[in-house]
């Protein structure tokens, strides 16, 4: 229908037919019209790159409180939930058979001193025998090795004595450093025997964030870096971690590798078991140029961009260096000047040379 109206107008006016094609050129060089969204500046901006991590806090200083010798628990003096100082008793066992052992023990010790003063005498005597030729040196020799014997035996004698000394130290359970009790397993009236578990204790000061990492982020990942994180229970409060260490190996099946973050716990807010969640900074640009990440193309392994330049589009090779994922914007190392401005968005339909013109003016950054 519009092709014939038109040969109808053209053959009724056929001075008007100039300016009907000049009307259908001027449709179709209409600029493509874009809304403020669709449009980015290139500015200079502060980018943080960052890896999300969650996980569950414990202790990292954690002690299982064992027996080392045996007989019956006369004493618990802790419980859960309770402090206890380095050094502190905690548990007593029954010490009647230990202080048995010591006595035996010293007894053998005065035995063995006795019998290395005879043999020293008689060691003596027959070196003085010997030198006015009354006896054969064989007499002088035997005379020696039973001074040694009896000399060793002092030793063993000592070396025993001590033993039971610390069996009968060890029958009072000390604290080994400053801790909380998690756990109390031993009662009074219980009958132990060595290496019985007896209290579990933790050292709250300092606790120990456990968190999986994807593999393809060990490169960047290093000891030292900080995260920030909150926990459970704790609102808004944000608590900072350090990056000690990273396992070397890749968990299996997943691919993941564990990273262990300390906090600083003196305030004893934080408990084992907790959970915890966060982010760890990575990478830092200041004043660097950036531009949405959905603005950049990529062509054969090779990234552009559609700058729009004097109310057209043309398309131009960039090079793209941190992602700062978390805010959705790349830093552009080269191709792009500040205050230039590129689509923000992927348009198929939009061919370098394209004319555009906004619908409305840029929203404020």
């Amino acid at each position: 229908m519009l092709l014939c109206g038109s040969l109808w107008f053209l053959s009724q006016h056929p001075g008007n037919g100039a300016s009907l094609a000049a009307a259908d050129r001027s449709v179709a060089q209409a600029p493509m019209e874009l809304a403020a969204s669709d449009i980015a500046t290139v500015k200079r901006r502060t980018l943080v790159r960052k890896l999300p991590l969650s996980g569950t806090l414990k202790p990292l200083v954690q002690s299982e409180i064992r027996s080392r010798v045996s007989g019956e628990v006369l004493e618990v003096s802790v419980r859960e939930g309770q402090s206890v100082r380095a050094g502190e008793v905690l548990v007593r066992i029954d010490t009647r058979s230990q202080q048995a052992l010591v006595a035996s023990q010293r007894a053998a010790l005065d035995k063995a001193r006795a019998d290395l003063s005879i043999a020293s005498l008689n060691y003596e005597n027959s070196q003085r025998l010997l030198e006015k030729q009354f006896i054969a040196q064989n007499v002088l020799d035997t005379s020696k090795s039973v001074y040694d014997a009896a000399a060793a035996g002092v030793k063993l004698a000592e070396a025993q004595l001590r033993l039971a000394e610390i069996g009968l130290q060890d029958a009072e359970v000390r604290a080994p450093f400053d801790a909380v009790v998690s756990r109390r397993i031993a009662e009074p009236g219980e009958q132990i025997s060595s290496d019985a578990l007896l209290l579990e204790l933790v050292d709250l000061r300092h606790m120990e964030l456990q968190a999986a990492a994807p593999a393809a982020e060990i490169p960047v990942l290093k000891p030292g870096q900080i995260a920030r994180i909150r926990v459970d229970g704790y609102g808004e409060r944000v608590f900072e971690a350090r990056l000690e260490r990273i396992n070397p190996n890749a968990e299996q099946g997943s691919r993941l590798i564990l990273l262990y973050l300390s906090i600083d716990n003196s305030d004893a807010a934080l408990r084992g078991g907790m959970f915890a969640q966060g982010s760890l900074l990575i990478e830092q640009a200041q004043a660097a140029l950036a531009i949405p990440a959905t603005a950049v193309l990529n062509d054969a392994g090779l990234d552009y961009v559609m700058v729009i330049e004097n109310g057209v589009v043309q398309r131009r090779a960039v090079h793209i260096g941190m992602h700062a994922a978390n805010d959705n914007l790349v830093e552009v190392l080269d191709g792009l000047t500040e205050g230039e401005q590129v689509l923000a968005v992927d348009l198929a339909s939009l061919e370098p040379g394209t004319a555009v013109q906004l619908t409305s003016a840029l929203p404020p950054d």
